[in-house]
């Protein structure tokens, strides 16, 4: 049985606890063993990290000590999944870029705040985790992010649609989901789930992101059954 950690905390607003328990039982509906926790102590054990082929971030904002970031960096690197929407995870951490490094991109503004209605424009054929699924609307907060180059768009959304600043700038595609790779480990984000409901009145949403969880556990099974190691990742040289 495939394990996941999931742990939750940080700002109330986002609903974290709402939005684990919604991830955890569409998990086990997938035969998954989940495990969620409110602190983020559950990181100390790199070893215990390393058997799990998940871990789900439901944190938003808040301070992390950085060898906790280290463990997570060290157990997707050998194969653990790494999956998180909205502020949950792109918004966790602020003052620790390697986990913005790990992630793939920071949340800096969301122009109008909360209920703001936009379309979701799926970047067709880019990956098995959108394939058939069409353009949603959502109404939400329209999440404008700073984002690693390296990430594989998989859906986007049009910036601008409330004026500020960043509106003297030519419109753009803003990436709303997305995949990575962390060493031999599958990373996968959407900026979908202010709150819970979001994924009640776009089902697709939801589609998304279990598919996107799905496919980031799947990434430990692939480095267990061809014997990756993490020695072509490794580097003493400072990173951060």
């Amino acid at each position: 049985m495939k394990k996941v950690l999931i742990f939750q905390g940080g700002w109330d607003g986002h609903q974290p606890d709402l939005v684990s328990k919604r991830f955890a039982a569409l998990l086990r509906q997938e035969g998954f063993e989940v495990e969620i926790y409110d602190h983020l102590d559950c990181l100390a054990d790199v070893n215990y990290l390393k058997t799990l082929d998940l871990i789900i971030s439901c944190w938003t904002m808040g301070e992390i000590k950085h060898e906790y970031v280290q463990n997570i960096s060290q157990a997707v690197g050998s194969g653990v999944g790494l999956a998180g929407c909205h502020g949950g995870m792109c918004d966790a951490f602020r003052q620790d870029t390697e986990w913005q490094f790990i992630t793939g991109g920071q949340w800096v503004s969301h122009p109008g705040g909360d209920g703001i209605e936009y379309t979701v424009n799926i970047c067709k054929g880019s990956h098995d985790i959108v394939e058939g699924i069409e353009d949603f609307k959502v109404k939400s907060e329209h999440y404008y992010l700073h984002v690693d180059p390296a990430i594989e768009i998989l859906a986007t959304t049009k910036f601008p649609l409330v004026n500020y600043y960043h509106s003297a700038n030519k419109p753009i595609d803003m990436p709303v989901a997305w995949i990575k790779y962390w060493g031999n480990g599958r990373v996968f984000y959407t900026s979908l789930g202010h709150q819970d409901n979001v994924f009640d009145h776009a089902p697709e949403a939801q589609e998304m992101m279990l598919r996107g969880m799905l496919w980031a556990a799947e990434g430990k099974g692939i480095a267990v059954k061809q014997n990756l190691t993490t020695k072509r990742f490794e580097n003493n040289a400072k990173m951060y």
